[in-house]
């Protein structure tokens, strides 16, 4: 029998009441702060390597290495993702029960996935980079980087998972504290590994995976000495058939979803390999300043996620669908404003990581043809956000892979062909977020993704009818 009790002595943050974009802000700028971070040390590996070592270091920690790293993420980010919606709405119905079953079965899941994907990448790395058609130049230090970063899998898992569940319950602060100390930790080590021990890619990928065992020991430890709902008793992990399903629901979906981007980036890699080092070498050193762009957009995801799902949890429905217009108002400022500074800074901003003109030239085209078009994509992440905090997460994970993956496989195996320059590959992008965000919008405002969640449930005919008059105005 499930067990219910407040939370209100638990010194947990609840968002099912108060003013929406406050709370909403609440969660969003400590999450923001944390992925900046997190993102922050990743390009700390990058900005200290292409200075240090040199233009085929650079290339060989992002290019195609940077394409798988980023497919592998996304995993453990999508299954933290089932965890958070799990949690928040355990937690949104004041289910004690339900959240203790989640906090074991996500951190059980952590570690056997985690040591699954660990044997995994290390196993393939060569293989998959060779297919990728890595220049030969940068081989044996892309095959380096990966595998050293694969190393990292069980504690990058458990990093996630634990904030999954740390965010669900409102508390955004300590994941932010432990992403900064890593942050730091990553950023002297890389210095001291690369620029003062001269270890190159090596002292690189060492420092990112040492800097997220920080980050994993400093997560779990607040776990294991918590005295509140979500705390974690090591006798007491293993997996709930139950909430592993549920969990899985949700963070399968969401993983391939992240993947289809990752997917099709890393076809696109393979594309943009056959245009020589320097070219990997401009795309890296964009795609670390793009990510601070998708890092926000990101934020503003989770934040909708969580606040949904507890939303969904105290059968506020109201609450969800102004939640999801006000969200989608910060969204779009933010974007155009991030496009405006990066237009206006792009020569510095390549110029951190490089000093070399050819490499920094095909970094400012890349940007001409992407930076503009940011905002088309606030949509994609705001509707799939709010539907998967309400447990709905197929259908966007179906959208995603039509709009993205599948279209971007057809312009580089069709139109590419055509045309092989640059540009024409990196319109494939724009493009492809126009479409989805199309279909995303035609599937928010037709509604199911909330009354069929409502249906299934078996709520009471009048929650039910009261959401149906909701959906109509």
């Amino acid at each position: 029998m499930q067990t219910k009790e407040s939370t209100a002595s638990q010194g947990i943050n609840q968002i099912t009441e108060g003013v929406i974009w406050k709370q909403l802000l609440y969660f969003f700028f400590p999450i923001l702060f944390g992925t900046f971070f997190q993102q922050l040390y990743n390009t700390a590996d990058a900005i200290i390597v292409g200075r240090f070592v040199g233009t085929q270091a650079l290339a060989a920690v992002g290019g195609a290495t940077g394409s798988l790293i980023n497919f592998f993420v996304n995993l453990f980010v999508g299954l933290a993702s089932g965890t958070t919606v799990v949690m928040a709405q355990a937690f949104g119905a004041r289910d004690t029960q339900g959240v203790d079953h989640a906090v074991h079965t996500s951190v059980a899941l952590s570690l056997i996935a985690g040591l699954g994907l660990t044997i995994f990448g290390v196993s393939i790395a060569p293989l998959a980079l060779r297919a990728m058609g890595t220049p030969a130049d940068i081989m044996d230090f892309s095959v380096l980087y990966l595998r050293v970063f694969m190393m990292g899998t069980i504690p990058s898992f458990l990093y996630n998972v634990g904030s999954g569940i740390l965010r669900a319950v409102g508390d955004t602060r300590r994941p932010l504290y432990f992403l900064i100390i890593a942050c730091l930790t990553n950023i002297v080590l890389d210095i001291l590994f690369v620029a003062v021990l001269r270890m190159g890619v090596l002292g690189a990928a060492l420092a990112t995976v040492l800097a997220q065992v920080v980050s994993a020991v400093l997560v779990v430890v607040s776990l294991l000495h918590t005295s509140a709902v979500y705390r974690l008793d090591p006798k007491r992990i293993r997996f709930h058939g139950s909430t592993l399903k549920e969990v899985l629901k949700v963070g399968i979906p969401a993983g391939i979803q992240g993947n289809m981007y990752a997917i099709s980036n890393i076809l696109i890699q393979s594309a943009i390999n056959s245009f020589g080092t320097a070219t990997v070498a401009a795309c890296t050193a964009f795609s670390k300043v793009d990510a601070f762009f998708w890092m926000v957009l990101g934020a503003y995801g989770i934040s909708i996620t969580t606040f949904a799902g507890q939303n969904f949890g105290a059968q506020k429905y109201d609450r969800i669908r102004k939640s999801v217009r006000v969200c989608l108002g910060m969204a779009f400022a933010t974007s155009f404003g991030m496009s405006l500074l990066f237009f206006l800074t792009a020569p510095f901003l390549l110029g951190m990581f490089t000093s070399d003109a050819e490499v920094i030239q095909i970094g400012l085209e890349i940007m001409r043809y992407m930076v503009p078009f940011y905002f088309t994509f606030v949509c994609i992440e705001i509707f799939s956000g709010a539907a998967r905090g309400c447990g709905s997460a197929l259908v966007p994970t179906l959208l995603t892979c039509g709009g993205v993956c599948v279209l971007r496989v057809v312009w580089v195996l069709v139109v590419l062909p055509l045309n092989h320059t640059l540009v024409t590959l990196i319109i494939s992008y724009p493009v492809s977020w126009v479409l989805t965000s199309i279909l995303f919008i035609i599937y928010y405002l037709q509604g199911g993704w909330l009354h069929n969640r409502i249906k299934k449930l078996g709520y009471p005919p009048e929650v039910r009818e009261k959401h149906k008059r909701s959906s109509r105005s």
